[in-house]
């Protein structure tokens, strides 16, 4: 059953839909095209994507690594799935910055997932305009405020979208 057939299936998808943990991202080499097309899965019910033409282009910048015999592993994947959520609020030198920021800290695993978790968390908040006491406290470590920040204005551009694309407004 397609449960985006009305505005309440359509709120029930996209706030409950699960973001792929670092471990189950594949990492057995995918192609260019592969890697557009698992992004464009992963974050589809949240209209994002992305296109060859950019995914080269955060290469060429060096964004993220070169594909090893062009094929991209779970480290680049995961560097792009953020890239393109982070971007609907973030420019891409915000974004390296923000890279530098969580490297020095944590794991790359532990880091992307923290963000698949939040991301899951407060787009749940916002669809279902639930009451969401905690946003950016004053005792979390700096590196987690900002990216919860980044999360938060995400969250709301993608509620956004959704309102104005599929006709949400009252």
């Amino acid at each position: 059953m397609d449960n985006t057939n009305s505005a309440s299936g359509l709120i029930e998808y996209v706030s409950h839909h699960k973001m792929p943990r670092y471990k189950v991202i594949p990492n057995v080499g995918l192609y260019l095209e592969q890697v557009v097309k698992y992004i464009n899965e992963v974050l589809g019910p949240f209209n994002l994507s992305i296109t060859p033409s950019m995914l080269s282009n955060y290469v060429k910048k060096g964004y993220i690594d070169r594909p090893v015999n062009k094929q991209y592993h779970a480290e680049q994947i995961a560097y792009l799935i953020f890239i393109v959520v982070a971007k609907q609020v973030l420019s891409m030198e915000n974004i390296a910055k923000l890279f530098d920021l969580q490297k020095s800290t944590y794991s790359l695993e532990i880091a992307y997932n923290y963000f698949c978790h939040e991301l899951e968390y407060r787009i749940r908040m916002t669809f279902e305009k639930l009451d969401d006491k905690e946003t950016v406290s004053g005792d979390m470590p700096y590196e987690k405020k900002v990216l919860r920040s980044v999360v938060i204005a995400v969250s709301h551009i993608i509620y956004l979208n959704c309102c104005f694309e599929n006709s949400l407004l009252p």
